[in-house]
């Protein structure tokens, strides 16, 4: 700290004149900033043989000892010393005189406080005091002078650089869209070619049916006529085992027709997948949507995790099968990659479970869900077989008022799993656009984002999502019967 002055350039200290390496979370300390003080008890020619010798500098701190005054700025200084009789009053007093009718309000801010932060605060000034320089607390007795110009040029350079990784963000978001269609066309044209030769495997094992029950037929016929048979046909029967082909080829023929019908199943779900949803909605089983998901997710799941089902009787919902498939797909992958350490360390203990019911819903889901509560809760398009079974002793239902008579106004689709959980200050943030903790080879932080906009958006509904560190996540999918 400088308590005298004397106008040698070597008391100014200066640091990062031009805003170089910037970045989006970049504060005040990284600025260009003048570290310049004066203490007040020194005479007001101090300012102008100081503020004469170097143009550039916007302002002086004002320091009593060690006591931090304020600030005078070179701008609020020579407006003073123009009016007439000034530089008589002023120059040969002390500072306290010239502070003391100059004095204006002070923006004082801590040198952490973002560039950002910084210029919104600086710009809602008044505009009388728009232009005056902003003092930094470097530390508890350390202060710093900074240009408005210099604040607002960060400000600029903060914006371009916030513009340019959004526009290459976007750009990757597009390329990974036109990657993502070229690879569902790629697989509808795949699955098509598959579906061709798994059809005639499986109109041809009728007939391999068909003619091998009639080759054994035909061998019983044989074997009544002939009961004694030569020895070169004993001979052949115990070398080809013929016993065991009797009692092993229908179960081979039922292992391949079930194979094939399992194949036809996952190139049915491929192809449902990778076609554009129509234009309008349509009657959608959700738990068809879910085992079609869980299908096309099978060869990650089968690997050391443990899965468990607990579906409800629920009603059709109006929606878009494939864009639920996507929302179920993006959330159970996400479970996967929770539980790929677990998985590999300890395989029966990594868990993901799936719910599906019918329950009661909150006022505020109802509010959120759009759902009248006067109105009649179901249409006629549901059978009352489907709310039959009492509401799950699982559910979340957080009415504030008993069950009544009415029938559930909502269907929960619950997928949790058993995982490390997500901390609270990234839990807020994980349906924001290209939000990812994840490498950029696993993720691109816009699944859930996705998600959940076909949810409320496209669907009415809601996405809920909570969890605990140590012991999993939960997300549940709320989407009105109505």
């Amino acid at each position: 700290m400088l308590n005298t002055y004397s106008p040698d350039r070597s008391n100014i200290i200066e640091f990062n004149r031009s805003p170089q390496n910037l970045h989006l979370e970049s504060s005040l300390q990284d600025l260009s900033l003048f570290d310049l003080q004066v203490d007040i008890n020194q005479k007001g020619i101090i300012l102008t043989q100081l503020f004469e010798s170097d143009s550039t500098i916007p302002g002086v701190i004002l320091m009593n000892g060690k006591q931090f005054i304020g600030m005078i700025s070179q701008r609020r200084f020579f407006e003073r010393m123009s009016r007439p009789y000034a530089r008589e009053l002023f120059l040969g007093r002390s500072l306290h005189v010239f502070y003391n009718v100059a004095k204006m309000e002070l923006l004082l801010l801590p040198g952490n406080t973002p560039v950002v932060e910084a210029a919104q605060q600086a710009i809602r000034r008044s505009p009388h005091h728009i232009y005056e320089p902003i003092v930094v607390q470097i530390s508890p007795n350390q202060y710093q002078v900074l240009d408005v110009q210099q604040l607002l040029i960060a400000q600029s350079c903060i914006h371009q650089l916030a513009t340019e990784l959004l526009r290459q963000k976007t750009q990757a978001q597009l390329i990974q869209t036109e990657k993502l269609a070229s690879l569902g066309q790629m697989l509808a044209g795949v699955s098509h070619e598959i579906r061709n030769p798994v059809a005639c495997i499986i109109g041809n094992l009728q007939c391999l049916s068909d003619y091998y029950q009639d080759l054994m037929g035909l061998l019983e016929t044989y074997e009544q006529e002939f009961p004694q048979a030569s020895p070169s046909i004993k001979d052949y029967k115990e070398q080809i085992d013929f016993g065991l082909i009797q009692q092993d080829l229908p179960e081979v023929l039922d292992s391949i027709n079930l194979s094939s019908e399992r194949l036809i199943h996952l190139v049915n779900s491929l192809r449902g997948f990778s076609r554009t949803d129509s234009s309008k909605p349509e009657k959608v089983d959700l738990n068809y949507c879910l085992e079609n998901a869980l299908l096309i997710l099978k060869n990650r799941i089968k690997k050391g995790f443990n899965l468990v089902k607990n579906y409800g009787k629920i009603p059709p919902i109006y929606g878009y099968p494939n864009q639920l498939s996507q929302v179920f797909i993006n959330i159970i992958s996400n479970a996967i990659d929770a539980l790929e350490d677990i998985s590999q360390e300890h395989p029966h203990l990594a868990k993901i479970t799936i719910t599906t019911e019918i329950r009661d819903c909150s006022e505020g889901e109802k509010q959120t869900l759009k759902i009248e509560t006067d109105s009649p809760q179901i249409p006629l398009l549901y059978h009352s077989d489907y709310f039959e079974p009492a509401r799950s002793p699982h559910s979340n239902c957080d009415c504030k008022t008993e069950p009544s008579n009415s029938l559930p106004c909502c269907i929960s689709i619950r997928i949790a799993d058993n995982g490390p959980g997500i901390p609270p200050a990234i839990l807020d943030r994980i349906f924001e656009t290209f939000f990812t903790t994840k490498t950029p080879e696993k993720g691109t932080g816009l699944g859930l984002s996705i998600s959940h906009q076909i949810i409320t958006d496209k669907h009415r509904g809601q996405l809920n999502v909570t969890s605990q560190v140590g012991r999993g996540t939960e997300f549940e999918i709320l989407l009105p019967i109505l």
